[in-house]
């Protein structure tokens, strides 16, 4: 019996979603990928996070708060960016070896595309209030121009975002340091004001609930290593003569985004400060009048809106072509797994857009605050219970399979190890985060889904004895799947069910067809 998944688009517009991305695609240098990766992180997002922290809690506050949600991020997304640079997977394969089982990743990869889309709509928000102010587009006209700006580039996949990432990547930099660089020097004394900034609610001076309840803000970024993997899957293999590029190029693309992360959102809490002399605090948090004060201290104010909306474009575009990308993978994932039916990626940019440009036409930025302060709680949770199954029960206790595994056949349904921990940690800290579990752990919930996550991990991995990480120790091919280096085996083998060559990490033997199946001919399996 034949299943007929190859009535697709052809693979280049595809970008290899559901599968590991083979070798013979892998045409990109580590330095391109990492560029194009950081690209990924244009989002001009952070300013307004930074200043809504920094206006509600204080300038210190908000600092101590922005770090210790940076160093939180590295921690658990380097494991994650090893694995997938390394193993050529994105986070949703990943994630089903590392504790969810097969079908248990699907509630993460749900939770990863409502990541990707949220984001769309705000950043896609803060495009059209550059339009409005630049050009007088009115918003809702705004929205929709940004989705139909982004859909071009998504479609082609990895061959147009390298293009495009690469070139405007240092026109984007110059834009966005800088008015802030000239501020500082022209006007030093902005410094001062803002280290003394003690905001506007509650908190007069140094407060760790502040610093918590400001880290789960920004803690909501946790979710941004999915988005980076899904650059990183594209990794060459690493070589002796390029293995410290390898590296520098996984670090920097990976965990390496939140260093950049983290100063824009103190920047954006400077530049916030600095306009409220300005203007009233809800324009103050909306980076298109952050950059449009910053850059009239040292040009005029016609060419200081033009500077304004050319840097606000090129951002947003930058990072919104990621999200929709990333979306479409995430949901087609999800989607295929519960349904065994492959439509094809593109069916899914056009699903994940048009849920982003809802979200927009609700004017959600709105509700930025209060929207990452409850997401953070999921994306903190699925995160961290990955990273800890990959160092902790892989590599110190030995019970979870150090190589990923993530082909039907060949997992469990679902893995009580990371899909219980997630719930947990997920579940108990939403309560607390309402206020169920009383009004002080309220403050403290990104802290008790960190907390809880990591313990429960490894804690059900031993009561579990590992039992449910494999269905299946042997796939029934003879090759092994990775080179003597650890390199995934480039060796092709011919799907009997599709006709199409695949490499050796995407195949497993099939006793129902009696011979060797692609992953994707056997995630549609009835």
């Amino acid at each position: 019996m034949k299943i007929h998944t190859q009535n697709k688009p052809n693979k280049t517009l595809e970008d290899y979603a559901l599968r590991y991305t083979p070798h013979r695609f892998r045409r990109w240098s580590s330095g391109v990928i990492a560029i194009t990766a950081l690209g990924g992180i244009a989002y001009l997002a952070d300013f307004s996070i930074g200043a809504s922290i920094g206006i509600m809690y204080g300038t210190i506050n908000a600092l101590f708060a922005i770090l210790f949600a940076a160093i939180l991020i590295f921690v658990t997304a380097l494991p994650l960016a090893y694995y997938g640079a390394r193993y050529n997977i994105d986070l949703d394969l990943i994630t089903r070896g590392a504790g969810f089982g097969y079908y248990g990743s699907i509630l993460t990869g749900l939770i990863f595309a409502s990541f990707t889309f949220i984001f769309f709509a705000l950043e896609g928000s803060i495009m059209a209030q550059g339009l409005y102010l630049g050009l007088g587009i009115p918003l809702w006209i705004g929205y929709i121009l940004v989705v139909f700006i982004v859909l071009p580039l998504v479609i082609y996949g990895m061959k147009a975002l390298t293009k495009f990432q690469i070139w405007t990547t240092p026109i984007w930099l110059i834009l966005m340091f800088d008015p802030v660089i000239a501020l500082a020097v022209i006007h030093p004394e902005t410094i001062t004001e803002w280290l003394r900034y003690t905001g506007n609610g509650s908190f007069n001076g140094f407060s760790v609930a502040a610093i918590v309840m400001g880290s789960g803000i920004a803690l909501a970024l946790m979710g941004q290593i999915g988005e980076q993997i899904d650059y990183l899957r594209f990794m060459p293999a690493p070589t002796k003569d390029t293995k410290k590029g390898w590296w520098f190029a996984v670090i920097a693309a990976g965990p390496g985004w939140v260093i950049l992360a983290a100063l824009k959102q103190a920047m954006g809490a400077f530049l916030a400060v600095y306009a409220l002399n300005k203007i009233s605090s809800s324009l103050a948090i909306e980076p298109v009048h952050q950059f449009l004060s910053a850059f009239s201290v040292f040009v005029t104010g016609k060419m200081a809106l033009i500077l304004s909306v050319i840097l606000i474009i090129i951002s947003q575009i930058k990072i919104n072509v990621t999200n929709a990308y990333s979306g479409s993978l995430a949901f087609t994932n999800s989607y295929t797994r519960i349904t065994r039916h492959y439509p094809g990626r593109l069916v899914f940019v056009f699903v994940n857009l048009g849920i982003a440009l809802a979200l927009m036409e609700c004017n959600m930025f709105a509700i930025l605050a209060s929207i990452l302060s409850f997401y953070s709680n999921c994306a903190i949770a699925w995160i961290v219970v990955v990273a800890t199954d990959i160092v902790i029960n892989k590599y110190i206790l030995g019970i979870s399979p150090k190589t990923p595994e993530y082909r039907r056949g060949m997992l469990y349904a679902i893995n009580p190890v990371g899909f219980i921990s997630f719930i947990l940690a997920a579940g108990v800290a939403i309560l607390a985060y309402f206020g169920v579990l009383g009004h002080f752990l309220s403050s403290y919930s990104p802290l008790i889904a960190f907390t809880i996550a990591f313990i429960m991990t490894p804690f059900l991995a031993i009561l579990t004895k590992g039992r449910y990480y494999l269905l299946k120790h042997d796939d029934g091919i003879l090759e092994p799947i990775l080179d003597e280096d650890g390199t995934p085996s480039s060796i092709l083998f011919m799907c009997v069910s599709c006709d199409k060559s695949f490499e050796r990490p995407d195949v497993l033997y099939s006793h129902n067809h009696g011979g060797v199946i692609c992953s994707l001919c056997k995630a549609t399996e009835r």
